[in-house]
């Protein structure tokens, strides 16, 4: 698909829909930082005349300063603090940065965007801004969709073009607000100057929708409903209030029947375009068409949403200026960090200021390497995979439930009902510590009893007593090391596309499953980065159905959630499982080896 002219459906001549085009200059209102301007909900004239309303924070000094903006559909008005569902995390986030709101009042605080308060003493112009439908900006509802974009192409482009601004802007942000980042940067806005995607999809099928061509409809179900629809614009049964004035952080409630006329059903779209066409590429950014400087940070711990696309952004940027930090943990203290503060500030001070002594021979990448025992590191590399990196095959053993570095030569087969644990294929325990950084992927010879099967693979650290090590989840008490995910029927391979531990499926049309005829089928399993200690061992669990730990018996979060794949069909994907190892079935787990003799990482301070 062109990212040329964007084009959109149902807004014009749907009169439901209020059309407020009243761009002004929004209201000076006091500010708790002095030296801090703050212009409340300015309306910004987009092209077809509707106002996107917007908070301004600007230096009150004379000069032009770099602008940075976020747009979305959480609410520039809603506190972190107060508003529902968020204070679990804003709790978490203050445990975590306890000294969060010592530098900063934090009146400004807003779900997963930069605090105000932190940027503006530092020279820069922060703009939070609702996006089209949502908060207090009228319009159609259109999560991601291409009109939403367009708007913030032209934000960007306004905010360039403003007397304070020095016509240099960048976006900063984490999940949705580094999700749109990859969209809009890829329409090339004049004045973009930088990005900081922060634990943000790139590629709207593979990374948010659809894992392997198999729905991921938990998570979009209760975001929609915790979060979108609840602050849709005129939405009366909001439980979110405006942290500025105390009314409604909406606007005037509309009657039900426009209110639902107003919005597209995000779960119902998703599932109405199964495959990768049209619809998805819309949504998703087109790297290849990104030439301005880009700092991708993702979380070894984002499986699911918030992992995958931040390596894939970063590898594919046309850009020559690029970045790639990978860390670990839950989604939101890492941003908040005063260590992440000092990468930002550094990052735009260089692109968006000129700064030439700022963000000078910062390493390319940089990863956290997870170590259960001796603690997690920070370790500089020039390239993504890490150089040096080598590719064991580990072969699967169905009689042994092993993994061998020889292929079996006998052929066995290993059977499970798709709703059950699956069968788990374990390395032999480590006599010394062994890393594994990087992309991995698993071959696998299967059978299904009906005309199609999901597989789910999860690659589990187990202590020496054969129990789980498991990681704080980007959104979940607890993770295991990767996860990786196909259906069947999508099995076709993009060869061209497709790299050593990364296989691409297309997922454009389905391929046939013929019941008991076993097919090779390459999964692609998210990144990640994990020394094994020694007397541990990896395992790779092989099942039908979302993983949960075997120590975990109660409650959702067992592994997988909040990225849950509900929903399926029992007669098509609830059938019988049979792997295939030896002979002529090459299954096996590729795992991306780092030597033994690579450079001593930097311990991570247990405060940071």
């Amino acid at each position: 698909m062109s990212w040329g002219a964007p084009v959109w459906a149902g807004e014009a001549p749907n009169k439901a829909i209020r059309a407020e085009a009243s761009a002004d200059a929004g209201e000076v209102r006091p500010s708790p930082k002095p030296g801090m301007v703050f212009e409340y909900n300015r309306g910004i004239e987009m092209s077809d005349g509707l106002a996107l309303r917007a908070n301004v924070f600007r230096p009150s000094g004379k000069g032009r300063y770099p602008v940075i903006i976020t747009h979305g559909p959480y609410g520039k008005d809603v506190a972190w603090q107060t508003g529902e569902p968020y204070r679990a995390a804003w709790d978490k986030v203050k445990a975590k940065v306890p000294d969060i709101c010592k530098a900063s009042s934090c009146s400004f605080m807003r779900w997963e965007t930069p605090d105000p308060e932190r940027w503006v003493p530092s020279g820069y112009v922060v703009i939070h801004a609702d996006s089209r439908g949502s908060g207090k900006t009228a319009g159609l509802l259109d999560i991601l969709g291409a009109r939403e974009t367009q708007d913030y192409k032209e934000l960007i482009e306004w905010a360039a073009q403003q007397p304070w601004s020095n016509g240099k802007v960048g976006l900063l942000g984490i999940s949705y607000y580094a999700i749109n980042q990859w969209q809009v940067a890829s329409l090339q806005p004049k004045g973009l100057a930088a990005i900081i995607p922060w634990e943000g999809a790139l590629d709207a099928y593979r990374d948010i929708s659809y894992h392997g061509g198999i729905p991921s409809t938990m998570f979009t179900r209760n975001w929609t409903l915790r979060q979108v629809f609840p602050n849709q614009h005129g939405n009366g049964a909001t439980p979110f209030r405006d942290a500025v004035t105390g009314e409604s952080a909406v606007g005037p409630a509309l009657p039900p029947t426009v209110l639902a006329a107003s919005r597209r059903t995000i779960l119902d779209d998703v599932l109405a375009h199964p495959f990768n066409g049209a619809y998805h590429v819309q949504r998703s950014g087109d790297p290849s068409r990104i030439h301005i400087p880009v700092l991708s940070v993702g979380n070894w711990a984002g499986g699911g949403l918030h992992l995958r696309g931040n390596i894939e952004g970063f590898t594919q940027a046309a850009t020559s200026n690029k970045w790639l930090r990978m860390h670990t943990g839950d989604h939101f203290s890492p941003f908040y960090r005063d260590t992440s503060l000092q990468l930002q500030k550094a990052f735009f001070d260089r692109f968006l200021k000129g700064d030439p002594k700022a963000f000078r021979q910062e390493p390319r990448v940089v990863v956290t390497v997870r170590d259960p025992v001796g603690g997690d590191r920070l370790r500089a590399e020039n390239a993504w995979p890490l150089e040096g990196t080598r590719f064991e095959r580990w072969y699967l053993q169905a009689d042994g439930q092993g993994l061998a570095k020889e292929q079996p030569g006998t052929v066995a087969k290993a059977d499970y009902e798709a709703r059950s644990e699956g069968v788990t294929f374990r390395l032999p325990a480590s006599t010394e510590a062994r890393e594994f950084t990087g992309p991995l992927m698993a071959r696998l010879w299967v059978s299904s009893s009906t005309t199609d099967a999901d597989l789910y693979l999860t690659v589990r650290l187990l202590d020496p007593s054969g129990r789980d090590v498991t990681f704080e989840g980007s959104n979940a008490p607890a993770v295991p090391v990767a996860q990786g995910w196909l259906r069947l029927s999508h099995r076709e391979l993009d060869v061209a596309a497709s790299t050593p531990g990364r296989p691409v499926h297309p997922h454009r049309v389905p391929m046939a499953v013929e019941p008991g005829k076993p097919y090779a089928a390459d999964v692609e399993i998210w990144p990640t980065s994990i020394v094994v200690p020694a007397g541990h061992t990896l395992a790779l669990t092989v099942g039908g159905q979302d993983f949960a730990f075997p120590h975990l018996t109660s409650g959702v979060y067992r592994g997988s959630a909040p990225f849950m794949h509900d929903g399926s069909d029992p007669k098509v994907f609830g059938g019988r499982q049979t792997l295939y190892t030896g002979g002529d079935y090459d299954s096996y787990l590729l795992l991306p080896a780092i030597p033994a003799d690579r450079p001593v990482a930097t311990a991570i301070p247990a405060k940071r």
